[in-house]
């Protein structure tokens, strides 16, 4: 915990976070600000004061890191909150009741988005045929319910490369809701679970084209678990490793569209050349968002905010979605295609949401036809 305050009090007031924070620039409320955030996590640590501002503080910050790219002392202000929603558990103050019922659905279901599980597969373009690889192609919820896209195509354009990977009939769900919401004894347990299972199968590999999934694989399991015997990739990275030398693979689609770094792909990894280069080898005049790259724009849907403060989510999302040049907006993430997706329709803006694989597959084959 020492560690936690000793970043917090490095904190110089400087402001530079205010002018790339999601929440605070559509609330202009400083409690939802990362240095609001970091002044409430220190109530929250050090003296166990646990407002009612402090848990909506705490649970309405998207996690998206856009103030650890700016913050000139280096605070893991990200991992702070998630350490301040710990102690709001152990408080007895969380999670929020919408995350409860998130995580009641999720062990209930196997999903975090209610979905049925008899129908889970209904993406998948051939019957389901039980094969075993050591490389496990993890949809995760919103690809298998909600983002079908994401899920489709993907399985299409690795199979058209030659990728061996195995899927799962009943795959379940990673559990970052349940991490998320500062449960953190639960998510050990559902984690270990998930672990023991991959480890049964033979699983060494696991590509994720959830970003939530890969992120909470790759980090929220060691953080959680320890080491784990798990190598975790996004499904761009493993589509542009393959691709990179054959990009004549792909053929000229030829339209303008505006690229969206999700913040875990671009931020954190990255990973923001290779998908472009993948969309300019499609034929995708790349136009781009006024930040972009490691100051990309969050579309307001992760950390368990959409869950529990969906206007201010929706908020988030139509200031993103009004900074397009481009009628279409390609995005390698299914929380940021469902979200500003949902917003997009919601008001009506006239765009098009669209997972990047389906532009590869496009590419790949006549865009008319699967």
């Amino acid at each position: 915990m020492n560690k936690w305050l000793g970043q917090i009090n490095k904190c110089t007031d400087c402001d530079a976070c205010l002018a790339v924070c999601p929440t605070y620039e559509v609330t202009g409320n400083l409690s939802f600000s990362p240095k609001g955030r970091l002044r409430i996590a220190k109530e929250v640590l050090e003296k166990k004061n646990i407002t009612e501002t402090a848990v909506t503080a705490s649970y309405n910050c998207p996690k998206c890191g856009s103030c650890e790219t700016v913050c000139p002392e280096k605070i893991e202000i990200s991992r702070i909150v998630a350490e301040t929603r710990n102690a709001i558990v152990e408080g007895g103050k969380g999670p929020l009741p919408a995350h409860t019922k998130v995580i009641e659905t999720l062990l209930e279901k196997g999903n975090s988005v209610n979905g049925d599980p008899g129908k889970r597969l209904e993406w998948l373009p051939e019957p389901f045929q039980p094969h075993t690889s050591a490389t496990l192609l993890f949809m995760g919820c919103l690809p298998s319910y909600l983002v079908k896209d994401a899920s489709k195509y993907s399985y299409l354009v690795l199979k058209k490369l030659g990728v061996d990977f195995m899927i799962l009939e009943d795959e379940g769900c990673c559990g970052t809701y349940i991490y998320e919401s500062g449960e953190t004894a639960r998510a050990r347990e559902y984690f270990r679970k998930n672990m023991e299972r991959f480890k049964e199968l033979g699983i060494t590999k696991l590509v994720a084209p959830c970003n939530g999934c890969f992120k909470c694989f790759k980090y929220f399991y060691p953080e959680v678990l320890g080491p784990i015997d798990l190598e975790v990739l996004h499904i761009v990275q493993v589509i542009y490793d393959k691709i990179k030398g054959n990009p004549h693979l792909l053929k000229k689609i030829d339209r303008k569209a505006t690229y969206h770094d999700s913040c875990r792909l671009g931020r954190v990894e990255n990973c923001t050349e290779e998908p472009r280069k993948l969309l300019r080898w499609c034929g995708i005049e790349v136009k781009e968002l006024p930040r972009a790259r490691q100051n990309g724009l969050c579309c307001g849907s992760g950390g368990g905010i959409r869950s529990a403060f969906k206007e201010l989510s929706f908020d988030i999302a139509r200031n993103l979605l009004g900074k397009m040049e481009t009628k279409e907006l390609i995005t390698p993430c299914p929380f940021c295609t469902f979200n500003l997706g949902y917003t997009n329709k919601q008001t009506a803006l006239n765009r098009e949401i669209t997972y990047i694989t389906k532009i590869v597959w496009e590419s790949m084959n006549d865009a008319s036809g699967v």
